[in-house]
């Protein structure tokens, strides 16, 4: 049992790693030197595809690797 959840906690934390290189920055290429605040503004537009998707989950694998992380320091305790 622990020996699987090692495994699927460094699956989790692999994936977690990959999603959160994958998001873009605050200011991401030249749209964000020339735009600034502009795309403050015009955020929600920006907000759905590919940019959600990464932002869930993030969330998601977040909490995954917590509830693994801590069910694996019970059993091995």
């Amino acid at each position: 049992m622990a020996l699987v959840s090692k495994w699927v906690l460094a699956i989790i934390c692999i994936g977690l790693i990959v999603v959160i290189l994958l998001q873009p920055g605050k200011s991401a290429g030249l749209s964000g030197a020339i735009a600034g605040g502009a795309e403050h503004l015009m955020g929600k537009a920006k907000a759905r595809g590919l940019d959600a998707l990464l932002h869930r989950l993030t969330v998601v694998l977040g909490a995954l690797f917590i509830i693994v992380a801590l069910v694996v320091a019970f059993f091995l305790k």
